[in-house]
């Protein structure tokens, strides 16, 4: 747990360090004085708002997506019989197993040739879907009872109600663990973003930090303000996580049962 932590508490506290607490030595955990200014700095000089605003539209369009796309594919894989079923979750699994920085060259020309390079659908659309989320999706929609949708279905209900009114309520902690990793996942996303975008008023929080942290003329080697930024890019994660954290919990304890 320490070696977990350390780095995220250092960083924290570091923010709301003065340069000459950052530059001590030996280290100091606790800054000696309390200060915002490395926060005022950064808003003066980063454009936090824009930023903020490009990674939150993306990192919500992209968990949206998942949500429903996933967990329709999860459903039919799990409790519609079609041709070739075996065969499409054989290619789901196949996928899991590609390593993502392999398929960066196929999204990048798919998106140029569809003229996205420089907007929100690039960043958004090559990531509305996942296969470990369509797995995810698949495992949990299996424990629901096959009694409980043939009684549905003796009633007339139709496969989306079914979907929609009663499946998904049974697996709201599977929807609730595949919004997190999703979101952190797109959140946090680096590479793509920095590929896909060459105007910097499309980057996304890290793009744009990394950027800021590089140019000699705004950040200027300060490390407080650096911290101060990173801090803000980490906020939104654990302001999800908290609030999804029980779903999250009782996704885990009842993935073994049946």
């Amino acid at each position: 747990m320490l070696v977990m932590t350390a780095p995220f508490l250092w960083m924290a506290l570091s923010a709301f360090k003065t340069e000459q607490d950052l530059a001590s030595s030996p280290p100091a955990w606790i800054p000696t004085e309390w200060t915002l200014a490395n926060f005022r700095e950064l808003l003066n000089l980063f454009d936090v708002p824009l930023y903020f605003f490009n990674s939150t539209v993306v990192a919500l369009f992209v968990t949206l997506c998942n949500l429903v796309f996933c967990s329709m594919l999860g459903y039919a894989l799990a409790k519609l019989n079609f041709t070739g079923k075996k065969l499409v979750f054989g290619v789901v699994m196949a996928a899991l197993m590609v390593p993502g920085n392999l398929m960066l060259m196929p999204k990048f020309v798919m998106m140029s040739r569809m003229n996205l390079i420089d907007t929100y659908a690039a960043l958004i659309l090559p990531f509305a879907a996942g296969a470990f989320g369509v797995f995810l999706m698949r495992q949990f929609m299996s424990t629901v009872p096959d009694e409980l949708l043939e009684a549905a279905r003796v009633d007339g209900a139709r496969e989306w109600y079914i979907f929609w009114r009663i499946v998904i309520p049974q697996v709201k902690p599977a929807l609730a663990t595949l919004s997190i990793f999703v979101f952190l996942g797109s959140w946090n996303n680096f590479l793509w973003p920095l590929v896909a975008t060459n105007d910097a008023d499309k980057y996304t929080l890290p793009v744009a930090l990394a950027t800021f942290a590089t140019d000699p003329t705004k950040a200027d080697g300060s490390n407080g303000v650096l911290m101060a930024g990173a801090f803000l890019v980490v906020l939104p994660v654990l302001a999800v996580f908290i609030v999804l954290q029980r779903y999250f919990t009782q996704s885990i304890a009842t993935a073994g049962l049946k």
